[in-house]
């Protein structure tokens, strides 16, 4: 058996892009179940921040180092248990665009073409009359080949994925069969891990939250800049007294991702009496600030000691790299990269 399938123990996989700062859709999305799964000491698990794939949509070579240090200090912050995960910078491991490569010569580019980030900026291209290719990059047309070197790299078997991301683990499967039928029995399939319970939380003005349209609640706010956002959520006219639909509330959405079900039948009873949305926002305010405060508080020693942070990142490197560089060398031999002696 190779070396890269030397091993049935599950193996998951999780990147994240450093291009924002992290927001409280990301932090109940994907940060804390994240979190909570590094503590599991029954499968290997790899978590890294994308700076290779932030080059693709940001040029601006500072937003890229801030927010490499905004989201490797929010992990760490929040509790990712750096002793039993590996957590590392995509960038420190230069065996994973060099697997690119290699997939590169096996990836079909009619599979290229259906990817739906370059099929989107093509046909927005043709809606405003401008050459089909106009502004897309190479990086953005193989982005899905850079995300299968991530993920096949470290032979991950569970990649937790949002449903949008389910196409590019078919693409790094297809990639990976192609490689294994031409040059042996290499890689094991990658699975997506989809869970349609996680919280797709509403920005600011009621549509999803998300940095493209500017509606986020930065995660790590002081209190005081927390209460003004909390503040500005989107709201209806009813007046204190009139029964407010609480399924249709961002306020309330917002509310059940960190209420216990217990707060959070407690502030639908509440909706349903025409809570005044002042009172609501006071009240969601009081219980974000609670859960985050004691975090916040690490995320800003973290961010005035980068050091400590690089030390981390570095030593993940190293343990990723254990892997990584035996496994291409591999790798390398079996499609006839290797010395001639």
């Amino acid at each position: 058996m190779a070396q890269g399938q030397a091993s049935n123990r599950e193996t998951y996989l999780t990147g994240i892009t450093t291009t924002g700062t992290p927001h409280l859709g990301n932090y109940v999305g994907a940060i804390r179940p994240a979190v909570a799964s590094s503590r599991n000491t029954g499968y290997r698990s790899y978590y890294f921040l994308a700076d290779l794939h932030a080059l693709i949509k940001c040029q601006d070579p500072e937003q890229v180092r801030r927010s490499t240090r905004e989201i490797a200090a929010t992990w760490l912050a929040l509790g990712l248990d750096v002793d039993n995960v590996v957590f590392y910078r995509q960038s420190d491991v230069p065996e994973i665009p060099q697997l690119a490569w290699l997939l590169s010569c096996v990836a079909a580019k009619g599979l290229m073409n259906r990817a739906h980030a370059y099929k989107d900026a093509v046909q927005k291209n043709l809606d405003e009359g401008e050459d089909p290719d106009r502004g897309i990059t190479m990086g953005l047309f193989s982005y899905p080949v850079l995300m299968a070197a991530d993920i096949l790299m470290f032979n991950a078997t569970r990649v937790p994925v949002g449903r949008d991301q389910i196409q590019h683990l078919e693409m790094a499967r297809d990639m990976a069969q192609r490689f294994n039928h031409l040059f042996g029995d290499h890689f094991r399939m990658p699975e997506a891990v989809v869970d349609d319970n996680v919280a797709v939380l509403q920005g600011l003005d009621g549509r999803k939250m998300s940095k493209s349209y500017g509606n986020t609640i930065p995660l790590f706010l002081p209190e005081k800049k927390l209460r003004k956002h909390i503040n500005k959520i989107k709201t209806n006219l009813l007046e204190p007294g009139e029964p407010k639909d609480p399924d249709t509330s961002p306020v309330f959405q917002i509310w059940r991702a960190f209420a216990t079900p217990a707060q959070t039948e407690e502030m639908r009873r509440q909706f349903l009496e025409g809570i005044a949305w002042g009172e609501a926002k006071k009240q969601l305010f009081e219980l974000v600030n609670e859960e985050l405060s004691e975090a916040r508080a690490r995320y800003e020693s973290l961010l005035e000691d980068p050091g400590h942070i690089e030390s981390i990142l570095r030593q993940g490197a190293e343990k990723a790299r254990a892997h990584s560089a035996p496994f291409l060398d591999q790798l390398k031999k079996a499609v006839g990269i290797s010395s001639l002696i």
